[in-house]
């Protein structure tokens, strides 16, 4: 394969990407052994590819971050084996991971929110409801003993 073909391919680009097959990896390293120019242009293109990715690259906002590297810390801590006991138990020094919280707030499911405000507002129509009838039945009721008083007054 010429050089120029094996370039225009995109093998190299998959290579330092990290996305290349075994075979395509023997075949990148066996056409850098064998030319001994396309190391330099590896090397570039690896530094290319590095440039494009921090000039593109976007901060993420502070809560993913913090998120992503308490993760990256827990599984890294869970990969690597088990530390062996040094002698003196003071000179160890283990990891350990300060979390801060930083809001107030009590953060709900999106979908507790309008379920509190509607039996929020039920609770006040029901409440105006039993007041009403309590007071239209107290009324009725005083209308009744009304109607009884005048009627055993007025005998017929």
């Amino acid at each position: 394969m010429k050089t120029h073909e094996f370039i225009s391919s995109g093998i190299l680009e998959v290579s330092i990407l990290g996305l290349a097959s075994a075979e395509e990896k023997k075949a990148v390293q066996q056409f850098v052994q064998d030319e001994p120019a396309m190391a330099d242009y590896l090397a570039d293109l690896e530094k290319g590819i590095n440039a494009f990715f921090h000039t593109q690259s976007v901060t993420p906002p502070p809560v993913i971050r913090n998120l992503i590297l308490l993760k990256t810390t827990r599984s890294d801590l869970q990969k690597s084996p088990p530390q062996k006991q040094t002698e003196n138990p003071h000179a160890s020094k283990e990891k350990f991971l300060e979390i801060e919280v930083s809001d107030t707030h009590i953060k709900v499911h999106k979908y507790w929110r309008p379920a509190f405000i509607t039996i929020f507002v039920l609770s006040k129509i029901f409440l105006i409801l039993g007041l009403y009838y309590y007071f239209k039945s107290t009324t009725l009721q005083k209308e009744i003993d009304q109607l009884k008083a005048s009627q055993t007054i007025t005998p017929e």
